[in-house]
């Protein structure tokens, strides 16, 4: 067996400690970056919708400008994004480079994405719900957590598991330009050394990894509808 893998993945096996190092370094940038992004997301989501036009807690002033943000940095693209906020990286986690560098940036490029995947999950609650949970004299809070998220669990879901796969993508993408991970190696070994083997495994770890977040949200989303 060794020889075989010798064979097919030489290289592969001469960095195997930086390979499991680079693995470790983009779990802990998805679920560090995940998790923060996930509360943020969530509370601007749940903003958008109360606040809108005809929402149960109309403000289309508050709506206009938290759109006006989202919009912003959704248009940047990350390679960018990594590069302008430079300084907020260092003023918050106090290194611009590696794993703990690439956090900020990465919460910054997935709030505005999962913020309006929320959003759309829960403008499609149905507002019959909605009229008859006011009409009972539900506060907003209660709609908001009784109506909501609730009726919108299975879009917020779908939501949660398509950001958790980009944000992946976007893992690689910031280990390339320093952010550690598997994307610095695919870049380091695979691209300036030409090493294939290395940048076909680093490639397959991370459709495994997309392949179980997805796995994950189609189960879940299964266990909700029945």
């Amino acid at each position: 067996m060794k020889e075989i893998l010798q064979s097919l993945i030489p290289n592969v096996l001469n960095i195997k400690e930086e390979l499991i190092l680079g693995i470790y370094q983009t779990l802990t940038m998805v679920t560090v970056s995940g998790t923060l992004s996930l509360v943020v997301g969530i509370l601007l989501g749940v903003v958008l919708v109360v606040t809108r036009k005809n929402g149960i807690l109309e403000n289309t002033r508050l709506y206009a400008i938290i759109e006006k943000i989202i919009n912003t940095f959704r248009s940047i693209p990350f390679v960018i994004l990594i590069a302008l906020l430079i300084p907020v990286t260092r003023a918050i986690v106090g290194t611009a480079i590696g794993t703990k560098g690439a956090i900020v940036p990465l919460i910054f490029g997935t709030v505005p994405f999962l913020s309006r995947q929320i959003e759309n999950a829960l403008v499609e609650v149905d507002k019959g719900i909605i009229e008859a949970a006011k009409s009972m004299g539900s506060s907003p809070l209660e709609i908001i957590f009784r109506v909501y998220l609730r009726e919108g669990l299975p879009g917020i879901i779908r939501g949660i598991t398509i950001t958790f796969i980009s944000l992946i993508g976007l893992t690689a993408i910031a280990g390339s330009v320093g952010g550690g991970g598997l994307g610095d190696l695919a870049i380091r070994y695979g691209y300036q050394r030409f090493q294939t083997d290395v940048t076909i495994v680093t490639v397959i770890i991370l459709l495994i990894l997309v392949s179980i977040v997805q796995a994950i949200g189609n189960f879940l989303i299964k266990k909700i509808s029945h």
